[in-house]
């Protein structure tokens, strides 16, 4: 599903914080949309979540740094994260490269997805939630 410009992978599961979800089985990999990585355009820093630790849905993951502005991160699911994309921290931009492959975020086991599903939207809602916000 494509808004103006911006690509959003129908398969993915969306925020309106503008992070994304892909489901792999009980986990989920989880990092920022096309649309969040264009607005905040060149990214160059980025901090990751710990490994282990527990999360909770809408809680701060990390933090993203552009050259124009710093930007929470938050997770669109609850669980524990089994994998940080190390990756990202010698380059950061990856996030504006590959926002839905190589920049992706953190891995976090699911806890309860049917619970945190309620509050995620579809590849055509997320659309039109960036539609109103750029009307």
């Amino acid at each position: 599903m494509n808004g103006p410009d911006y690509n959003f992978p129908t398969e993915l599961y969306y925020s309106k914080e503008h992070e994304w979800v892909r489901l792999q089985g009980k986990a989920a990999l989880v990092g920022i949309t096309d649309y969040a990585q264009k607005q905040l355009h060149e990214i160059v820093y980025v901090e990751l979540p710990r490994k282990g630790s527990d999360i909770r849905q809408s809680q701060t993951l990390g933090t993203v740094e552009s050259v124009k502005s710093v930007s929470d991160v938050f997770s669109p699911v609850s669980g524990k994260i089994t994998e940080v994309n190390i990756e990202l921290a010698e380059s950061p931009e990856l996030l504006n490269q590959d926002p839905y492959g190589r920049g992706w975020i953190a891995k976090i086991n699911l806890t309860d997805l049917k619970k945190d599903s309620q509050n995620l939207l579809t590849a055509k809602q997320y659309a039109e939630l960036i539609k109103k916000l750029e009307e």
